[in-house]
């Protein structure tokens, strides 16, 4: 078992230990979160390249020492030639290859913009430091990492650019203990640190990038890179029992995790782990995706506010009112696919920081540039191919998001920054994270331990039931099939329900931070 971690003067968590032991090292020569965040989010791209790298997106929220809370989409838009005829012939986009990387990467843009906001001194060679000698002189596959090599070898490994060479350069992916190298994404952080993180989209690197793009066939241009900025949105917050919850608007699907939280509030449930608990997060689940499939993508092409739907009380009662507390509403809507990282950050001073990053799919588009070493996302696949409607493709739209990093500030002042990867199951591991440890007392570290569960689909898996893992007790297990859920029971720990983390900072200082013993993460303090 293993038991949340407990320091006054800084904390990091990720899905790699080495990543936060990269920001617990920038913490400690006097760095801030967001500094310690950058040199995680910069580690991850070199030790957990399956999962994220500097060729996807980003979102952030920041809880400073003041209170104040702020939130970064860092999110790329569809390239100027990602239109209707360049899809002509096709019912979707495809989800590999050179028109599935069709969108701009904004991670880069998400550091800039956090760092150009924080009070931190640290030089952009120190916070990348760590990042760029992992990538140079290689690091360990871990066993989740080689598990997903071989399952996406025969769909990756003929893409063209450079996967192949980079990450099966023996003819068969890597094998665990083995030693990945990527020395192009070492030379291309090493240009970062010394031209600034704007090169990306203007300069150089961004020419090398463009030029690497046009000749694998993807549409995104020099000039498309150009014109990217990450924007800074006002969070999304609500308002439940013993806390004040935030996360990020749309494209993302904070609004559904908000939801699920806020649906579930109403439901006045006392007891957690048993029926009633899992069988109320789950129903409130299904109403919270009704609303997103329904709204949610681009703020420039939604009808309705996101943040009036949680103000509206009247709706959030209806909602809680079709929920049947003895039986499952009937399932599926579409899910949405995805894979990512979250982790997160706190400092000394206060500042408590929740980021996500994301190439969307295991290794994105497939595509890695040869040049550069970047592998870049095909978050973009995710457009439809209709004229008008939701999600539909246009050019400098940005597509729907599962990425949503969570943050809650509690009534008697504690801060709490968490969240996960797992595409459709983001929002609803964060609410049984939230609410154990929130509502029902269970300790942080085990409140991510404990068997969790996930209504639909992820990590590019086609079945829509509700799956758990087994360790969930058995006559909660026949409670649910009697309700009526779909139940699939599944090993008693799986990458399938996500690699959470969390961090908490209480009012005397002391920070809390715990991570999830079914990835390859670890907790780092000083």
């Amino acid at each position: 078992m293993m038991h949340s971690l407990r320091c006054y003067k800084g904390i990091t968590t990720s899905p790699h230990h080495l990543a936060s032991q990269a920001g617990s090292d920038v913490l400690k020569d006097g760095g801030t979160a967001v500094e310690a965040c950058v040199a995680i989010a910069a580690a991850l791209a070199a030790v957990y390249p399956h999962m994220t790298g500097i060729g996807g997106d980003g979102f952030w929220l920041i809880h400073e020492p003041d209170g104040r809370v702020h939130a970064i989409d860092a999110c790329g838009g569809a390239a100027a030639k990602a239109n209707l005829g360049l899809y002509a012939g096709m019912s979707e986009i495809p989800w590999r290859g050179p028109l599935s990387a069709n969108t701009v990467a904004g991670t880069i843009s998400g550091w800039k913009r956090a760092l150009a906001d924080d009070a931190g001194t640290l030089a952009l060679d120190r916070l990348l430091r760590d990042a760029i000698d992992l990538a140079e002189a290689g690091v360990a596959v871990t066993c989740g990492g080689a598990e997903l090599a071989a399952a996406k070898h025969a769909e990756l490994v003929d893409q063209p650019g450079a996967y192949a060479a980079t990450f099966a350069p023996a003819g068969r992916p890597l094998r665990e203990g083995e030693l990945l190298r990527q020395p192009a994404l070492a030379r291309t952080l090493r240009a970062l640190a010394e031209n600034g993180l704007q090169d990306f989209y203007e300069g150089k690197l961004a020419r090398s990038i463009a030029q690497d793009l046009a000749k694998l066939g993807s549409p995104v241009s020099e000039d498309d890179l150009a014109h990217h900025a990450a924007t800074k949105p006002d969070p999304l917050t609500i308002a439940v029992k013993d806390a004040c919850l935030f996360n990020t608007a749309p494209p993302t699907q904070g609004l559904a995790s908000l939801l699920i939280l806020a649906l579930f509030d109403r439901l006045g449930v006392s007891e957690g782990e048993g029926f009633a608990h899992l069988h109320g997060l789950i129903e409130a689940t299904k109403q919270a995706f009704i609303v997103r499939d329904r709204h949610v993508g681009d703020l420039a092409y939604m009808p309705v506010a996101p943040q009036a739907i949680l103000d509206d009380t009247a709706g959030l009662d209806a909602m809680t009112a079709a929920i049947d507390r003895e039986r499952a509403l009937a399932w599926p809507q579409d899910a949405a696919l995805g894979d990512t990282t979250w982790f997160g950050a706190a400092d000394g001073r206060g500042q408590v920081v929740s980021c996500i990053q994301s190439t969307y799919f295991e290794f994105g588009s497939g595509l890695v540039l040869p040049e550069t070493g970047i592998t870049w996302q095909n978050r973009g696949s995710s457009f439809r191919l209709p004229d008008e409607g939701w999600n539909a493709l246009k050019p400098g739209r940005k597509p729907f998001h599962t990425l949503n990093p969570a943050l809650a500030r509690f009534d008697d002042g504690r801060v709490m920054a968490y969240g996960t990867m797992g595409g459709e199951g983001q929002p609803q591991t964060q609410a049984a994270v939230f609410s154990r440890y929130a509502w029902f007392g269970v300790p942080l570290q085990e409140a991510i331990t404990r068997p969790r569960w996930l209504l639909g689909r992820t990590w590019g898996e086609t079945s829509t039931t509700l799956k758990l893992e087994r360790r969930i007790d058995d006559t909660v297990l026949a409670a649910l099939r009697d309700a009526g859920h779909d139940v699939e029971v599944l090993g008693a720990f799986t990458s399938t329900m996500g690699h959470a983390g969390a961090i908490v900072r209480h009012p005397d200082g002391l920070l809390e931070g715990a991570t999830d013993p079914r990835s390859d993460g670890g907790v780092g303090t000083w």
